[in-house]
C-alpha cells in the first residue's frame, strides 16, 4: 500500500504504516520515500511476501503469481497505533486475516481493500480469484474499495453485499470510480481526464485521497471528498515512479483550473 501512504503523507495527513516484508522486499526504495515524505513505517518480517505479474491484455487483466504470501498477525500492530482514528486495511495476496476485524478501537473509521481478500497466490500459476462474500473483515469496514478487474470475476450482485451505512467504491485505473451506496450510486470521473502514463496504483491513491479529505476537512460536504479522490487519481496516472505521485500542490492547482465547474 505505498502508493495508498505516500498519497495521504503528501496531503498532509499523519500517516503509520504497518508493512509485512521479506528479507529483500524489506530494504526497498519505497520505503525511503515514503519516510522522507514523513510517514512512520513499521516493517514486520515475513519468511515470504507476495510476488506476482500484471498482465494486461484485450480481454482484460491477468496476474500470475510466483511467490505466496505468509499471514500478517494482528498482534504486530504496535499498541499506541490501535487507538488511529482511520484506518486503512490495504491487503495484498489475503496475508491479513478475520483476527483484523477486532484490531482498532470500535469508533475507529476502517476502510478495507477488497480485492487483496480475493486473491488466492499458487506459485508459478496464474492468480485465482475467490467470490465476493461478507466476513468479518467486511463486516468490520465502513466502507469497501474493490477494482473493476476483480469485480468481472464475480456472479455476486455488489448492491446485495453492501449494508446500509457502507460506501463501496469500485476503481478502474485511470477510467475513475464508482461509489455505490445502499440508495443510490455516483460515478466519480477522473478531474480532469487525461492519458495515462501509468494507471497502477491510480485505485490506491483515490482511497487514500478520500479518506485523507474525510479526516483533514470532516464537514466539508460529500462532493468535495469525492472531489479530493478524483483528482488525485487522475493526476496520479501521469506518475511514472512512486517518488513522482502528486500532493497538496498539484492538487490545489487543479482545483484552481477547474474553479466554478465543480459542484455537487
Amino acid at each position: 500500500m505505498c502508493y495508498a501512504s505516500l498519497t495521504a503523507a503528501r496531503l498532509g495527513v499523519p500517516v503509520r504504516a504497518l508493512v509485512g516484508a521479506d528479507d529483500e522486499a524489506s530494504t526497498a526504495a519505497e520505503f525511503d520515500v515514503l519516510r522522507a515524505a514523513g510517514a512512520e513505517v513499521e516493517i514486520v518480517p515475513l519468511q515470504r511476501g507476495p510476488v506476482f505479474e500484471n498482465r494486461q491484455a484485450p480481454a482484460g487483466r491477468t496476474q500470475i503469481a510466483h511467490q505466496t504470501c505468509d499471514p500478517l498477525p494482528a498482534a504486530a500492530l504496535p499498541i499506541g497505533w490501535r487507538d488511529s482514528a482511520t484506518v486503512l486495511l490495504g491487503p495484498v495476496a489475503g496475508e491479513i486475516g478475520s483476527e483484523w476485524a477486532a484490531a482498532f478501537h470500535p469508533d475507529a473509521f476502517v476502510a478495507l481493500a477488497w480485492q487483496g481478500r480475493l486473491r488466492e497466490l499458487f506459485g508459478g500459476e496464474e492468480i485465482r480469484r475467490a467470490p465476493l462474500s461478507r466476513g468479518p473483515l467486511v463486516e468490520r469496514a465502513n466502507a469497501l474499495f474493490v477494482s473493476a478487474e476483480d469485480v468481472r470475476w464475480s456472479q455476486a450482485v455488489l448492491a446485495e453485499l453492501v449494508r446500509s451505512d457502507q460506501a463501496l467504491f469500485v476503481t478502474h485505473g485511470g477510467h475513475g470510480a464508482v461509489l455505490l451506496r445502499s440508495k443510490g450510486g455516483r460515478y466519480l470521473p477522473p478531474l480532469p481526464r487525461r492519458a495515462a502514463v501509468d494507471p497502477t496504483g491510480a485505485g490506491d491513491v483515490s482511497i487514500a485521497a478520500w479518506l485523507a479529505a474525510r479526516a483533514l476537512a470532516p464537514d466539508a460536504k460529500d462532493w468535495q471528498q469525492l472531489a479530493v479522490a478524483a483528482a488525485m487519481a487522475s493526476l496520479s496516472v501521469e506518475a511514472r515512479t512512486l517518488s513522482e505521485l502528486p500532493g497538496r500542490r498539484e492538487l490545489c492547482e487543479v482545483f484552481l483550473r477547474l474553479r466554478g465547474s465543480l459542484r455537487g
